[in-house]
C-alpha cells in the first residue's frame, strides 16, 4: 500500500577515485588484485535466483596474461535459456506489483554497494577480466554504474510525477505499467556499467529481465549479480545466463512474451536482431520495444584556429584509452594543414612515450585487447593499411600475442579520406588522420558527415567561435554526443545523456528520462465522479 509520495532528489555523481601513489584506494585494490589472482572462481548462471552448472566449462582468463586461470564459467543451451524466461514470467506478477519505493530501494542500496563494500571488487574484476587499468575500471565499474542505478531511481520518480489534467467532474492519471512479457538484455565486454544497466533500468520499471551478457565480461558480470542478490532483488527478476547469442536469438525472439531488448553491441548483430524480430512480428503478445547502441566510427575534426595541445591529448586520449575498445573511441581524425606538422611530430612522440603491460603495473597506459579473435582482426588491419600506398604508419603497429593481446597505439596517415581505416570501425588501439587544407574547412565539414554509416560521437578542437557554431550545425546528424574541444569518450550520467543515431543505434539515450520510457507502458485512466444519466445533449432540444 502506498502511504506517500517519495522524493528521490537529483543525485550527484559518483566521485572518481585517484588511485595515486600512497592513497588508500590504491592499496586496497592492489591488495583485491592480489586476491582476485590467488583464487579459483567457478561461475554458474543464475536463474531464478538459484546457481545453476552445467558441467560445460569455459575458460576465463586475463587479456593481458593468457596463461593465467581466473576460473571458469558453466555454459548454458536452448534449455537454459527456456528456464530463464519461465523463471521471469513467474516472477514477474509480483515484481510489477513491488510499489516504486521498494524497487527503488533496492537499486539505490545496490549503488550503495558498489560505492562501498564492492568497489575494489568490481573494478578488480573488470580490471583482471576486461584488462582496464585501474582509472578506466573506477569511471566504468565503480562511478558509472552508481551513477546509473541512482539517476535512474531519480527520473522514473520523474517521470511517475507526470501526470494528465482533469476537467470539471472527473479526475485523469496516468499509470506507467512494465512491457507485458520479459525484456532480453544483451550486454558487451567493454563496460561493466553497461553490463550493469541493461538489465537494471528495465527492472526498475517493473519488467522481469533475461540477461545475456559476453562471455569475456562473465567475470565481473558475477560480481554484479552478486550485488544485485545482497541488495534485496527478488528471485527471477534479473536471470543470468551464459548460452551463445544465436541460442539466446532463437529462443527469445520466438518466444510469444518476448517484449523487448535492451542491446549494446555490433551493428550486424542488431540489425540481424531487428531483422528476426520483425519476420517474427505475428507470434508476440505486442510490439516489441527495440533499444541498441551499436558501432561507432567517431571523428575529431581540427580546425585552423585549433590549441595543438589541446588537440593531441584529445586524440590521445580518446583513441588510446582502453586499448581503443569503446564504441565513442576517437577512430579518424581531421587535422587543417597549417596545424599538421607539430600535430604528427606530438601524436608520435605521446604515442611512443605510453607505457604498456599488465593491469597491475598502475604505471601502464595501456593494456591488452580482449581476446584472440580482436587481436587477430586489428592486427589484419594493421598489415592491410601497410600494404596501402596511400597511407603511411606514423607510430605503432607492434603486435604481440605471446604473453598476451597486446596491439602498440597506432597512428595513421593517408592521403585518402575514404581509405579503409577512416571508414570502417576496427574496435582497437588505430588512429587514422587526414590533412585537409586550412582553407577548406566547409570541405571537411560534407566529408566527416558523408564518409561513414554511423553517427555515436564526435568532436570539433577549435578557438574561433564561428568555427564552433557551423560545425555544430552542420554535423547535426552527424554524432549522437558531440564535444567542443574535448575528445568525444567519457560521457557522464545525468551530463551527457549518451547514444547515436544512423547505424549507431535507436540513439534511446542510456543515461536520462529517454531510455526509461522505453521499458514503460503508459495506460489513462479517466474516473467520472457524476456520470451522465441521459443519452441526450442540449443541442438536441428545440427550444
Amino acid at each position: 500500500m502506498h502511504r506517500g509520495t517519495f522524493s528521490y532528489p537529483l543525485p550527484v555523481n559518483e566521485p572518481v577515485l585517484t588511485y595515486a601513489p600512497g592513497s588508500p584506494e590504491r592499496d586496497l585494490l592492489k591488495r583485491t588484485l592480489a586476491e582476485l589472482k590467488s583464487q579459483r572462481v567457478e561461475v554458474p548462471m543464475t536463474i531464478g535466483g538459484r546457481p545453476v552448472t552445467t558441467g560445460k566449462l569455459a575458460a576465463i582468463r586475463p587479456p593481458h596474461e593468457h596463461a593465467h586461470s581466473l576460473g571458469e564459467f558453466h555454459v548454458g543451451d536452448a534449455s537454459h535459456v527456456n528456464q530463464a524466461i519461465d523463471a521471469a514470467l513467474k516472477a514477474k506478477a509480483a515484481w510489477a506489483e513491488t510499489p516504486l519505493e521498494n524497487r527503488c530501494a533496492i537499486f539505490l542500496r545496490a549503488a550503495e554497494l558498489i560505492a562501498t563494500k564492492y568497489r575494489p571488487y568490481l573494478n578488480g574484476t573488470t580490471m583482471l577480466g576486461q584488462s582496464k587499468n585501474a582509472f578506466q575500471a573506477e569511471i566504468d565499474s565503480a562511478c558509472e554504474i552508481v551513477d546509473f542505478l541512482r539517476f535512474n531511481v531519480h527520473f522514473l520518480t520523474e517521470i511517475y510525477r507526470q501526470q494528465p489534467i482533469s476537467g470539471p467532474g472527473m479526475h485523469n492519471r496516468m499509470e506507467y505499467r512494465p512491457l507485458e512479457g520479459f525484456v532480453l538484455a544483451v550486454t558487451p565486454f567493454n563496460f561493466t556499467a553497461i553490463a550493469g544497466n541493461l538489465p537494471t533500468s528495465a527492472a526498475m520499471c517493473g519488467n522481469v529481465v533475461v540477461w545475456k551478457c559476453a562471455n569475456t565480461q562473465v567475470y565481473s558480470a558475477q560480481m554484479l549479480m552478486r550485488v544485485f542478490q545482497e541488495a534485496g532483488l527478488p528471485d527471477g527478476v534479473i536471470n543470468l545466463v551464459f548460452a551463445s547469442g544465436p541460442t539466446i536469438g532463437e529462443v527469445c525472439f520466438s518466444h510469444p512474451d518476448f517484449a523487448g531488448v535492451h542491446f549494446t553491441g555490433s551493428t550486424g548483430v542488431f540489425q540481424t536482431m531487428w531483422r528476426t524480430i520483425g519476420e517474427n512480428i505475428a507470434r508476440y503478445r505486442s510490439y516489441p520495444r527495440i533499444v541498441g547502441e551499436t558501432g561507432g566510427k567517431d571523428f575529431v575534426l581540427a580546425h585552423a584556429s585549433a590549441d595543438v595541445d589541446v588537440l593531441v591529448t584529445a586524440l590521445l586520449r580518446g583513441a588510446f584509452e582502453y586499448q581503443g575498445q569503446k564504441c565513442s573511441a576517437a577512430s579518424r581524425a581531421y587535422v587543417p594543414s597549417n596545424l599538421a606538422p607539430l600535430v604528427l611530430e606530438r601524436l608520435v612522440e605521446g604515442a611512443r612515450s605510453m607505457k604498456m603491460g599488465s593491469v597491475e603495473d598502475f604505471s601502464n597506459f595501456v593494456n591488452a585487447v580482449i581476446d584472440e579473435k580482436s587481436f587477430d582482426s586489428i592486427q589484419g588491419t594493421i598489415e592491410g593499411a601497410r600494404q596501402d600506398p596511400d597511407v603511411s604508419l606514423l607510430v605503432g603497429g607492434e603486435c604481440d600475442k605471446s604473453h598476451g593481446y597486446f596491439i602498440r597505439p597506432t597512428v595513421l596517415e593517408t592521403r585518402n579520406p575514404r581509405s579503409r581505416t577512416m571508414c570502417e570501425e576496427i574496435f582497437g588501439p588505430v588512429l587514422t588522420l587526414h590533412v585537409y587544407d586550412e582553407n577548406r574547412f566547409a570541405d571537411a565539414l560534407d566529408l566527416v558527415d558523408g564518409t561513414s554509416p554511423y553517427a555515436l560521437t564526435g568532436a570539433v578542437i577549435a578557438q574561433d567561435r564561428d568555427a564552433v557554431a557551423l560545425a555544430t550545425a552542420r554535423l547535426r546528424d552527424a554524432a549522437g554526443n558531440f564535444y567542443v574541444n574535448d575528445k568525444p569518450t567519457g560521457a557522464v550520467v545525468g551530463q551527457q545523456p549518451f547514444g547515436g543515431a544512423r547505424g549507431s543505434g535507436t540513439n534511446d539515450k542510456a543515461g536520462s528520462m529517454l531510455n526509461l520510457y522505453r521499458w514503460l507502458s503508459a495506460r489513462t485512466i479517466k474516473e467520472t465522479f457524476v456520470p451522465p444519466t441521459d443519452y441526450r445533449y442540449p443541442f438536441l432540444r428545440e427550444a
